[in-house]
């Protein structure tokens, strides 16, 4: 099947002329976009079976909103700084791989959560990692390294907020340093923050951190990226399928990598099925 190619041209780091290389005598056709939301845009608008979003879960996300509501199939070829649902799906990063799976992998149903009317297909939240998102998209340069330099300047200093959560109906109050809502199970970069999430199972996972000291990070760090820090007593897990969470004032939301500001009340629900995606056979 022929696929359209959306290729962020800021993701990769010098990868995108390898993957252009790659797709010049295929049946396959790309653009590279010019701005941001361009890449919902052409999704939408796409005469292609597949359409594949070649970038981060920023580039997938808008690629994957314009495919909401068609036939057509997501394809992801990942080359951005975390690539949460890519690797969640088991979606290789080596460019000859990923187009094995665009041309030969199985499509599968892929769920989309909504925060506040906005989709997201891999995480969400509100509390330490939101403001995180929000300096690491000022800091000017990617990366894993840019990302936790930024983290460990955030931490100090920072105070957790009382939040207000209700799961499905089942409401109480505590106080957070986050609450995660994942449709895959990760941040990025494999690290698990959702460790149980399935973006097939039409439930969404939460994830809410207790306040903890900062000699506890190690302990905490590595089981995040063991794929256990349910196994930390500071971590607490649940499943549910509507999501709303009360804050003590306005501020910084994430999904999919990217932070927004909003009020209060976040309300996060799931749409089980929402499109079809392509991840590898095996």
């Amino acid at each position: 099947m022929k696929a359209l190619f959306i290729i962020n041209p800021i993701s990769g780091k010098g990868r995108k002329g390898k993957i252009i290389a790659a797709l010049e005598g295929t049946q396959h056709s790309y653009v590279v976009t010019e701005y941001a939301g361009q890449a919902e845009e052409l999704a939408r608008a796409a005469t292609q079976e597949i359409v594949v979003a070649v970038g981060g879960d920023g580039t997938v996300n808008e690629v994957a909103r314009g495919l909401l509501g068609t036939d057509k199939i997501l394809g992801i070829l990942p080359c951005g700084s975390g690539d949460g649902l890519a690797r969640c799906l088991g979606i290789s990063h080596h460019i000859s791989k990923a187009l094995e799976t665009i041309n030969n992998g199985i499509v599968k149903p892929l769920d989309a959560g909504f925060i506040n009317g906005k989709a997201f297909f891999s995480v969400c939240g509100v509390g330490f990692d939101a403001d995180v998102s929000k300096k690491f998209a000022e800091a000017g340069k990617r990366g894993l390294m840019t990302y936790i330099e930024q983290s460990l300047q955030l931490w100090h200093g920072f105070k957790p907020q009382t939040f207000s959560i209700s799961i499905d109906g089942k409401q109480w109050e505590q106080k957070a340093v986050l609450v995660t809502v994942g449709n895959s199970n990760q941040w990025g970069n494999n690290a698990k923050v959702t460790p149980h999430a399935s973006c097939h199972d039409g439930i969404l996972d939460v994830t809410v951190l207790d306040m903890f000291h900062s000699i506890e990070l190690p302990d905490l760090a590595t089981r995040l990226m063991a794929g256990h820090c349910d196994t930390n007593h500071r971590v607490h897990c649940y499943k549910g399928k509507h999501i709303i969470i009360e804050r003590e004032s306005p501020g910084v939301a994430h999904f999919d990598g990217d932070w927004f500001e909003t009020g209060r009340t976040l309300d996060i629900s799931i749409r089980p099925a929402a499109l079809k995606v392509i991840v590898p056979s095996r």
